[in-house]
């Protein structure tokens, strides 16, 4: 292990990141859940009172609740999705990191219970882990589109690049930072390049593909196509300027929402150690599942590193964005479907030995023949959308996941100098979105059909 943490969870200062860690008093005691209410944005207290099924009272504290700490407790997460608006969790709550860290021991030392002050104790990590980005987490607004947010791109994935070089468990960090090139590459595409769907020959490449199925299959050959592939035929000259717009709010909005889920526990970890987070899921703020999943990622040894970042991985697939990538699919009909699809398409993750997406289950169709052969029809194009949770996780779990660990544990030193690049150029190096009228033009003519 190369990290600095001391993996029995006892805190550490911040000197790997450049800071100083503030003095904290000691943990509150264990308080009931109250992840569902967190989530549906409902106080703990208003949950009492309508009895909502397992959230119980507060318990009792152990002195006067201080005047000016009142105003913070109880407070729903309103803006825990960045759709919302701009932000931190409630736009009741202060910026200043100091003054959070004051209210959080006055909570404490009075002895509320972690599930009131939630909303306090994740503003907190939240504008930690922004000020030590070098993010200002107040003007965050992913709607302002990909050129306002590069430089948020740029810093949030560099401090996921420089949590795994400080510390060699924190591999989703890391595999986070690096991806987080490929993916902030496009989304500067999709602004740049608003007319990307109108290219002339795009829809026709796509129409191209169909035909040659239909050519050599017939109809019912075509109908197998990916519903993405058809749509793009259909509706990929007609997608407007203002439908990217729509789709690239949806998904920096989704950035957002990754890092204010997953970094304030790497924040708290590399922090405080395991007690901050057995703090946060006291609070609500995650159940046990993923206070398990930390266990594993500070127990040292890999193959339990492994799983606890894959969980973590999970996580931010399933719980945080797989709703938000429904939406996008189901935009306008076919003008989500295409936009997906063409994005699983163009996508390119830098992690060493990774198949691209469009190579991952590539097409292929069989029909019977009049005389009992089968014709296989084969074109280079995803069968599958990125946009689909299910098949996201599989590609995830054969390709990104594994192969990521590989990195870490057999060649460290070539992939801490791909962490060391400067973020810029990674960026520039993930613009995959202009050469998309190309890759379905190479895949037509490489369509074929073979006869056993």
């Amino acid at each position: 292990m190369s990290s600095t943490k001391d993996m029995t969870g006892t805190a550490l200062g911040r000197t790997a990141l450049g800071r100083t860690a503030l003095g904290r008093t000691a943990r509150a005691i264990a308080a009931p859940s109250a992840a569902l209410l967190l989530v549906t944005g409902v106080s703990a207290s208003a949950a009492v009172a309508v009895g909502l099924p397992g959230v119980a009272a507060a318990a009792p504290t152990s002195g006067a609740v201080p005047q000016d700490l009142q105003q913070y407790l109880d407070l729903p997460l309103v803006n825990r999705d960045a759709a919302h608006g701009p932000g931190g969790v409630n736009p009741a709550l202060p910026y200043d990191e100091a003054r959070l860290g004051a209210l959080l021991d006055e909570a404490r030392a009075a002895g509320v219970a972690p599930t009131r002050y939630a909303a306090l104790l994740y503003q907190y990590w939240l504008v930690d882990v922004s000020n030590a980005a070098g993010i200002d987490l107040a003007q965050w607004d992913p709607r302002a589109g990909a050129e306002a947010n590069r430089q948020n791109l740029i810093d949030s994935y560099k401090y996921y690049e420089n949590l795994q070089l400080q510390h060699r468990e924190l591999q989703w960090a890391g595999m986070g930072g690096l991806v987080g090139g490929d993916f902030g590459g496009g989304l500067l595409d999709f602004e740049l390049l608003t007319d990307v769907y109108e290219y002339p020959g795009l829809s026709q490449a796509a129409n191209s593909v169909v035909s040659e199925v239909l050519r050599a299959g017939g109809e019912e050959a075509a109908a197998q196509l990916p519903e993405g592939l058809r749509a793009l035929a259909e509706v990929g000259a007609t997608v407007t300027p203002e439908d990217l717009h729509w789709v690239l709010g949806m998904i920096l909005v989704m950035q957002k929402n990754i890092f204010s889920d997953l970094m304030p526990m790497h924040q708290a970890y590399v922090t405080e150690g395991l007690p901050a987070l057995e703090e946060m899921q006291r609070a609500g703020l995650f159940g046990a599942d993923i206070m398990g999943a930390w266990r594993d990622v500070a127990s040292g040894d890999p193959g339990r590193i492994a799983d606890g970042n894959g969980v973590l991985l999970r996580r931010e697939q399933y719980t945080v964005i797989a709703d938000q990538w429904d939406q996008v699919r189901n935009y306008k009909g076919a003008v989500g479907e295409a936009i997906t699809y063409a994005t699983t398409i163009a996508a390119t993750p830098s992690v060493a030995g990774v198949v691209p997406p469009r190579e991952f289950h590539p097409i292929e169709i069989t029909r019977p023949l009049p005389d009992g052969r089968t014709a296989t029809i084969t074109t280079p194009l995803p069968d599958w959308n990125w946009s689909v949770f299910d098949e996201r996780w599989e590609y995830i779990n054969a390709q990104l996941l594994p192969k990521y660990k590989a990195m870490v544990e057999d060649d460290w030193p070539a992939l801490a100098a791909q962490l060391s690049r400067p973020y810029a150029e990674q960026l520039r190096r993930g613009r995959p979105l202009q050469h998309i009228p190309e890759l379905l033009a190479s895949a037509a003519a490489a369509t074929k059909v073979t006869v056993s």
